[in-house]
């Protein structure tokens, strides 16, 4: 069981994002700073999971051969900065199917719950979408909201009310980890006794 888990969405939160979907290793770019981010994660002691919607595999946009291409890029990267993920959870169910795994439904979340024997209460989940923080608040998770990818569209505007209220929002992938670590690590004083003279 881990102490220190957190979920990540994938497309819009740790790659590039793309109206006609991410459908081949060439096509998964990752945001700047996002590997990183990661690797500062794990070097914090945090374990992390992603959790994607990938309908493009039920439209039949690619396959599982290639949705592994590029999770082994992402990963290559990752280990290259000394990071990694945990698992990776994917739905690949069109909306049409009316699944219980695809966001904004929890039951991606549900099986992280059960693989890993934990309750997911409070633990942080970052996303770029309404329905990656509507996902996250059912499953009890804490919502944040970086503005990148579908989440570009709230920089410099107060999100819309469909927005769970305790949503935090963050610049980006790295700006969240800047907080968490942050929050989790504080820095130690340390003073010299006093003498008397």
């Amino acid at each position: 069981m881990f102490t220190k888990l957190v979920i990540l969405d994938r497309d819009g939160t740790i790659n590039y994002d793309s109206d006609d979907y991410i459908k081949s290793q060439e096509e998964w770019e990752p945001l700047p700073g996002s590997v990183d981010a990661i690797a500062r994660l794990n070097h914090a002691g945090w374990h992390v999971v992603v959790a994607t919607n990938q309908s493009g595999l039920g439209r039949g946009l690619y396959d599982v051969a290639t949705l592994n291409a590029m999770h082994d890029k992402m990963n290559r990267l990752l280990g290259q900065a000394g990071g990694r993920v945990d698992a990776i959870f994917f739905c690949p169910h069109t909306p049409e199917e009316a699944c219980s795994c695809r966001k904004p439904l929890p039951g991606m979340f549900e099986q992280i719950s059960e693989r890993y024997g934990m309750s997911l209460k409070g633990v942080p989940m970052v996303g770029d979408s309404l329905v990656d923080m509507q996902a996250a608040a059912a499953a009890q998770c804490e919502p944040h909201l970086v503005l990148t990818g579908k989440g570009e569209q709230w920089r410099g505007r107060p999100l819309s009310e469909a927005y769970p209220s305790h949503t935090r929002i963050h610049d980006d992938l790295s700006a969240f980890v800047d907080n968490l670590v942050g929050a989790h690590n504080e820095p130690q004083l340390f003073r010299q006794p006093s003498r008397n003279i």
